[in-house]
């Protein structure tokens, strides 16, 4: 959020990448002479609960089935949305669930061009988590706080929330210091002390809780009218979707078969994602703590476009947004996903007018 813009994308250059893999790559041998290899999808994503229909889609091999043994699935993981927006733009990534805020910047700084939301994943799942000793916001004055990294969607929202409160905000500085770090740092200087507390997403929320001995401040959802508001949406390179819609259609489809998965067996969905998790980060997290962070989430295709709106209105607020002209309503591209839901018998959903 420095300078605004430009230093929101300077700084965010880390992709915390616990690696790039082959998600179900053929066989040698195995692709139809009709239907020539193409170039692989690369999907980024993160290890958290609120990515669970992504997690869960490359566990349980659902990508691969959809896009077929000619397409191939690389996977990126990343620990927060600037980074894999300046994947996108880099041309290193083609698509990528990521948070309102980073794709909010992505699409303004673009001027309309580079990226398009193409469907919701999750709703819920942040909050503000403080060390005991912090009683009420006052207790924060001088304190340090921590943020996943610097103009990502619960960087904005801590600072946005903390200016609620009255407390000047700065990119540096100010009445309380928002340090922007991984969530593992988070976590580590949470239980040392080092710092008073952080808004992150799920699993990092329980984690505070459960093994820092912190209590939440703030639950998101208590912040937006009805509850919800969009924590997790897929946001593809514009030029990738313009060039292979039929890929796109299909990994949308992908999509939806996580999201139904989730509805119909949670328990299983809940596996699928532990499973993934212990991958990407080496152990599974506790059934009780994987449970408390499933609790306050909900997982839908509508990418709730209203609550971006706001969510850009706070980035704005917060000197983590220049003024823009460019209507947001251009930064979605809902139509073969509400083709995908209306085949399914379901109702399409809306973008912003």
């Amino acid at each position: 959020m420095l300078g605004p813009l430009g230093l929101v994308f300077a700084v965010a250059v880390a992709i915390v990448a616990t690696g790039c893999s082959n998600e179900g790559t053929p066989a040698s041998g195995q692709t139809p002479a009709s239907a020539p290899p193409s170039a692989p999808v690369r999907l980024g994503f993160f290890p958290n609960v609120t990515h669970a229909p992504a997690l869960i889609a490359v566990e349980r091999g659902l990508f691969t089935r959809a896009l077929g043994p000619a397409t191939p699935l690389e996977t990126k993981v990343f620990n927060a949305g600037p980074a894999a927006v300046e994947a996108l733009f880099s041309g290193a990534l083609d698509v990528t669930y990521i948070g309102p805020n980073p794709a909010i910047n992505a699409y303004v700084k673009s001027k309309g061009d580079a990226v398009r939301v193409i469907a919701g994943a999750c709703s819920g799942g942040a909050a503000f988590v403080v060390r005991p000793e912090i009683q009420s916001p006052a207790d924060l004055r001088g304190k340090v706080v921590a943020s996943p990294q610097l103009g990502g969607t619960q960087d904005v929202a801590v600072r946005t929330w903390l200016k609620s409160q009255g407390f000047a905000v700065a990119l540096q500085g100010g009445d309380v210091s928002v340090l922007p770090q991984e969530n593992a740092q988070t976590l580590e200087a949470f239980r040392l002390g080092t710092i008073a507390g952080a808004w992150v997403p799920e699993p990092w929320a329980s984690r505070l809780v459960g093994e820092g001995g912190g209590r939440v401040l703030v639950d998101e959802k208590s912040l937006w009218s009805d509850g919800r508001f969009v924590t997790t949406h897929i946001l593809a390179r514009r030029a990738w979707l313009d060039a292979n819609p039929d890929t796109a259609r299909r990994l949308i489809e992908a999509h939806l078969d996580a999201l139904d998965l989730i509805a119909k067996d949670p328990a299983d969905a809940r596996a699928a994602l532990n499973a993934r998790l212990a991958s990407l980060t080496g152990k599974p997290l506790p059934d009780a703590l994987l449970t408390s962070a499933w609790a306050g989430l909900e997982f839908t295709a509508d990418p709730l476009a209203t609550t971006l709106a706001r969510s850009a209105e706070h980035a704005l607020a917060v000197d983590l947004l220049k003024p823009f002209d460019t209507p947001l309503s251009g930064l979605y591209a809902l139509a073969p996903l509400n083709a995908a839901l209306t085949a399914r018998g379901r109702p399409p959903v809306a973008d912003l007018p």
